[in-house]
């Protein structure tokens, strides 16, 4: 927001450091507190530091030293147009604005910028993010919408930081789980095919909670009735290996139900407005990857025990020259010939950093796969993928409802399609009684918009690695830290720039802010928040964190509630006050707005 006058120091400070031989640390800048006035600041602590490593500066401390620097930089620099003082503070360089100029800066460029508020600079790295990525053969289940919502608030906040994104799904469409649909519908139900893409995938998911019933082990079951579950599986494992060997009916039973669950899937990721760039699928790296597991064996990474008897495993540990366990052995073949999860994560590694270019990988995977994840990374990084020390797990805890933990194996899962329509119809109800005078389907869309916003938004409010307690009637509270409470600041700004007719002109058409008269700790607080809104994409980004930017706009939002009650916008008779006061709300309505939208939530215009 200051970047012309933070260029113009940082150079002076360079040019001060290259002429008196001081190794400089980079800057780091931060914001001041507000406390009569803002500014930021930067230390020298780390430049005393790296002076006294060095040998030089005179044995004195380093926090002394730091001071040192600091002011004799402040000598240097002088006066520069726009910051009102410079202080060299206990090792700092502390900058300071007027009030009146500081606040009329921070509103003038929301304003100008828009919906680019807050955008960082292009980065040099492109960023794979690796998502929304359930089985199929199932249906998409409140604990998948966790995992989708966190990777596409990631993926638009990496993106508006300035990396260049591709947004990645990598569903499993092989193994167990699926062939045990696969059978029973052939077994049972061939021919059947339920009508509406939702209706198909959760058939599918009652066809495993069925068929799962059917082979486990019941106690005390009888001769007869073991018998039948052993023939069962039988079946069930030749149905296995007939899909293995590419037999045409199995592989062509196996391609008409995938497709059930992939239009599921496409529809619910229309529905949480979600554009996948590249889709991998687990079968299309099933080959490729046997051939890895043979160049990891001629590289000496991996080692052959199959002719022992044994699998084809990489000793991690042993291999990165650790001596304590941290990675342990890992099997990447079995010694029939089969690969695993691990063997395939390898192949597509392989595709990202190759056939992509991918620099950074983020694969939002829940937390059990922690261990398996950095067991993947280390091979990666023996293997010789420089991109291996820029992957990185954003692991997530379960999601379970108040009435307990969620099993598909017992048919026990609250699907996504349900808690959405359950939501809007919820929503939708009060807006018709409290809203009549708006048009049908402008209710609707609002319902869609509140109640979406409201699933979303719970899902991002609790840390990634905590466990959410889904309760539906908190998540459409109105109060507390809720998406509908965030919308309804957006609602509040939008009504006071309507009244005002403000809304209808050009910003170009406004008179300038100018803020020149004795702003309330009102006005202060919520020029202080929305200023913090680029530092909060770039922590967000950088962290992999979409709960730092949950946690600002609904601070954010409180703000500005607490301004829309305090502060008289419409009333006041002085036209400069009003005419600054009109800018700052229409700053703070683009800025929730923004906020939102990475966390793809809508902000609708009323409520």
């Amino acid at each position: 927001m200051f970047t012309k006058e933070q260029q113009l120091i940082e150079s002076k400070i360079k040019e001060f450091c290259a002429a008196n031989e001081l190794p400089l640390a980079e800057l780091k800048w931060q914001p001041i507190p507000f406390a009569g006035e803002w500014g930021f600041a930067t230390s020298f602590f780390q430049t005393a530091a790296n002076e006294a490593r060095a040998g030089m500066g005179g044995k004195i401390p380093v926090p002394q030293r730091a001071q040192q620097i600091a002011e004799q930089i402040r000598g240097q620099i002088g006066r520069v147009e726009g910051i009102s003082r410079i202080d060299a503070v206990k090792g700092y360089l502390n900058l300071y604005f007027s009030t009146s100029a500081y606040a009329s800066r921070v509103v003038d460029e929301v304003l100008a910028a828009r919906l680019d508020f807050g955008r960082g600079a292009p980065k040099s790295e492109r960023v794979m993010v690796e998502y929304a990525q359930p089985n199929t053969h199932h249906s998409f289940h409140i604990g998948h919408a966790r995992n989708t919502i966190l990777g596409e608030a990631l993926a638009r906040l990496v993106e508006f930081a300035g990396y260049e994104t591709i947004r990645a799904s990598y569903p499993g469409d092989l193994g167990l789980g699926v062939i045990t649909v696969m059978w029973i519908y052939e077994k049972f139900y061939k021919g059947q095919e339920p009508a509406g893409v939702h209706e198909r995938g959760q058939w599918m998911l009652k066809l495993y909670v069925e068929a799962t019933a059917l082979l486990e082990k019941k106690e005390n079951e009888t001769p007869e009735e073991t018998a039948q579950r052993e023939s069962y599986e039988a079946e069930r494992r030749e149905m296995y290996r007939k899909w293995d060997a590419g037999d045409a009916d199995v592989r062509e039973l196996w391609r008409v139900t995938r497709e059930w669950s992939l239009e599921e899937l496409r529809d619910v990721l229309r529905m949480l407005d979600v554009k996948i760039d590249v889709w991998f699928y687990e079968s299309d790296v099933d080959a490729p990857s046997k051939a890895i597991v043979d160049e990891l064996i001629a590289r000496d990474i991996a080692t052959d025990e199959r002719p022992q008897g044994g699998a084809v495993i990489v000793k991690i540990d042993e291999k990165l020259g650790l001596t304590k366990e941290k990675y342990r052995t890992n099997v990447i073949l079995r010694r029939d010939g089969t690969t695993l999860y691990l063997t395939k994560d390898l192949a597509l590694a392989k595709v990202k950093f190759e056939e992509h270019h991918v620099d950074r990988s983020i694969y939002v995977v829940d937390v059990r796969q922690s261990l398996h994840l950095q067991q993947a990374f280390a091979i990666l990084k023996l293997w010789g993928f420089p991109q291996a020390d820029k992957c990185y797990h954003l692991g997530y805890g379960f999601v379970s409802l108040p009435e307990g933990a969620m099993s598909a194996r017992r048919g026990r899962l609250v699907l996504f399609k349900d808690v959405a329509d359950e939501a809007v119809k919820r929503v939708l109800a009060v807006e018709t009684e409290k809203s009549a005078d708006i048009p049908a389907d402008e209710r609707e869309k609002i319902a869609t918009q509140i109640g979406m916003g409201a699933l979303v938004y719970s899902m991002l409010s609790v840390d990634n690695n905590k466990d959410i307690v889904f309760d539906i009637n908190e998540a459409l509270s109105f109060d507390g830290r809720t998406g509908p409470y965030i919308q309804n600041a957006y609602v509040r700004a939008n009504s006071i720039l309507k009244k005002s007719k403000v809304e209808g002109q050009k910003s170009g058409d406004l008179r300038p802010s100018t803020f020149d008269y004795d702003l309330t700790n009102h006005e202060i607080e919520l020029i202080e928040k929305i200023s913090r809104f680029p530092q909060a994409v770039e922590q967000a980004a950088n962290e992999y964190r979409p709960l730092v930017m949950a946690a600002y706009v609904y601070e954010l939002a409180n703000t500005f509630h607490s301004f829309y009650h305090a502060v008289n916008v419409m009333q006041t008779e002085d036209e400069n006050i009003k005419n600054s006061r009109l800018r700052l709300v229409a700053a703070a309505k683009q800025t929730i707005e923004n906020a939102l939208r990475l966390l793809d939530i809508q902000a609708p215009d009323v409520m």
